[in-house]
């Protein structure tokens, strides 16, 4: 018999928590599918390893959810028994990998995103938020270090890696604005000296990143209209496929424990 959907008592404290860990969660289940397939194996295994950070710090957030929301639910009922409208993770972590190309830009949007959102989050008053921030900040600033010097080298390459490269950033940039918005129930979070305000990190992220472009002789859209709905459930159509190979184990053997 499968495993049911469970409830979550969506607070605006569980709402923040859920979709930070929805984040770290999706996006490590993306990078994990690059496993014995990047194009060489030390990036194989510099992925997997980036993929079990970010799966660790949604352990940890899924945990503080758990004791937030004070229910019966635990992190693996939160990570592996909601259904697809229940998940909040922003729309960019959750697009097909594409090509090599296509995974480093994304990886570049988000790391750039959270170095900055989790160095800021150490000043948290909630003491737990403050604590993960803590490690995953030395984590992110790894990711994207790592992520940068693929940028630079796919495109300052070869005039294939340069257009592929460029393709994705064409492609994922109307991703990127979802990462700053805010609804009334953060911004009391933010009030509160809980949250950090996105906003208040949109200039030094797009310093970084245009820096980081501009080194690859790449270029970013001039476009500025972006997608949004992830934050508030509504998702691109490649989350569902997502989920039904994520949760596979437990719904189809309830209980299931490693």
């Amino acid at each position: 018999m499968a495993a049911k959907n469970i409830t979550v008592s969506e607070t605006p404290l569980v709402l923040y928590a859920l979709r930070r860990a929805d984040d770290a969660l999706i996006l490590g289940h993306r990078l994990s599918e690059w496993c014995g397939h990047a194009p060489i194996l030390e990036e194989d295994m510099a992925l997997s390893n980036i993929a079990l950070d970010l799966i660790g710090q949604a352990r940890e957030l899924y945990g503080h959810t758990a004791r937030v929301e004070d229910r019966d639910n635990d992190e693996d009922k939160l990570a592996y028994l909601r259904d697809v409208r229940q998940y909040r993770n922003l729309l960019l972590v959750e697009q097909p990998n594409g090509d090599f190309a296509q995974t480093m830009v994304r990886q570049l949007f988000y790391s750039t995103f959270a170095d900055l959102y989790w160095r800021a989050m150490m000043a948290s008053r909630d003491a737990t938020f403050a604590a993960i921030a803590a490690k995953s900040e030395k984590e992110s600033a790894y990711h994207l270090r790592h992520t940068a010097e693929w940028i630079i080298r796919l495109g300052d390459g070869t005039e294939e890696s340069h257009a592929r490269a460029q393709a994705a950033i064409d492609h994922l940039w109307a991703f990127t604005g979802e990462m700053f918005s805010v609804d009334d129930g953060e911004r009391g979070l933010i009030d509160a000296g809980i949250a950090v305000d996105p906003a208040s990190l949109r200039d030094r992220w797009l310093k970084t990143v245009t820096e980081i472009v501009t080194e690859a002789t790449l270029a970013l859209p001039q476009n500025g209209w972006m997608q949004q709905g992830g934050r508030s459930g509504r998702h691109s159509e490649h989350l569902g496929h997502l989920l039904s190979e994520l949760q596979h184990m437990q719904r189809s053997f309830p209980g299931l424990t490693w």
